[in-house]
């Protein structure tokens, strides 16, 4: 879905890892293999997401090389789509729940600041269209190449573009990265969702070992009727990012205290200017140090930016002790030879 128009520069930004850095084949600790950035346009913004894809690195197992990416990345796009699935869960509610045209979607859209066509509009319209038209059990190639793997990971996620429309409920394969089944739903509760993780298997021999979701309780308890015995683990992401929130005001609070002791920067490069030697030059390098561990605002959850800019600072204090040490040693010694 590549345009001919640059896209506008990233207004938001996530770094996505996978889960576990353990191969869930042999058991062998990942690796990053790569790392690749994607621009993906939600309702929320334009994300810019670093995405570090493990391999494993034995060469007996049989997901050698083999990709694992972050559940979280699945979560929000599809794999190669530069539209995020609450775009086109918002284009789908708008088209079958409001009756809505392309170019009527393609305003709404717009109006939620999405850079998008209306030829990308279409283009969504029908891929809506071919996901909610998904099923496994009628694509025998699927079927095979899933229970090759012998092991299933579901992942379960519902979207609501706005409230009041149906929610977009995915359920996807976490090891192969595959939609197994995509609905629109009126209602969101055990029964319902009981029936959509039975249709996601249906038609598939391999076992499942394990489901991820979030919080939401009808979840839990679709999951344990359909899967009584197999693990049912919250979406790790979701789980920090709300046990984290007191520590995150904490830490938002010392890092405004440290900045406050981090005074007089600006009027010592004024002190400098006009000068080009050595020392001048090491101590604007100071500066701009200073300046970006200042600029660092860290990300949620688990980069705190005021335990950043504690060790930042502490850093370049460590490195100017060393220097004023270096310093002093080498005047003793021009000292000692006059």
């Amino acid at each position: 879905m590549g345009g001919k128009t640059r896209r506008a520069d990233a207004t938001l930004e996530r770094r996505l890892h996978p889960e576990s850095m353990t191969c869930p084949e042999c058991g062998e600790i990942l690796q990053i293999g790569y790392t690749r950035w994607r621009k993906v346009a939600t309702l929320e913004g334009l994300w810019r997401l670093k995405v570090s894809i493990g391999r494993c690195e034995n060469p007996a197992c049989a997901r050698y090389h083999r990709p694992t990416h972050p559940m979280e990345e699945g979560r929000m796009v599809l794999p190669h789509y530069e539209y995020g699935l609450d775009v086109l869960a918002f284009v789908g509610a708008h088209r079958y729940q409001a009756s809505a045209s392309a170019p009527q979607i393609h305003a709404a859209l717009r109006a939620h600041q999405v850079q998008i066509s209306q030829r990308n509009v279409q283009y969504l319209l029908e891929r809506y269209d071919e996901l909610v038209a998904l099923s496994v059990r009628h694509c025998p190639e699927q079927c095979a190449r899933l229970d090759a793997q012998g092991r299933l990971i579901l992942a379960i996620d519902g979207l609501q573009p706005e409230v009041g429309h149906e929610v977009l409920w995915v359920i996807r394969e976490v090891l192969s990265g595959e939609v197994l089944v995509a609905r629109s739903l009126r209602s969101s509760c055990q029964s319902d969702l009981a029936a959509l993780l039975r249709e996601a298997v249906a038609g598939l021999n391999a076992p499942v070992v394990g489901v991820v979701s979030d919080g939401q309780q009808s979840i839990g308890k679709a999951v344990a009727e359909v899967f009584p015995d197999v693990p049912h683990q919250l979406c790790q992401y979701h789980y920090f990012k709300q046990a984290a929130g007191p520590a995150w005001e904490a830490d938002r609070h010392a890092k405004k205290e440290l900045k406050k002791r981090v005074r007089g920067i600006r009027p010592l490069e004024r002190a400098l200017d006009g000068r080009e030697d050595e020392e001048a030059q090491i101590v604007q390098g100071y500066c701009a140090a200073v300046r970006g561990a200042l600029a660092d605002e860290g990300k949620a959850p688990l980069e705190p930016g005021g335990v950043q800019l504690h060790e930042r600072l502490a850093a370049i204090d460590a490195s100017l002790t060393r220097a004023g040490q270096t310093r002093g040693a080498c005047q003793n010694r021009c000292s000692g030879c006059m």
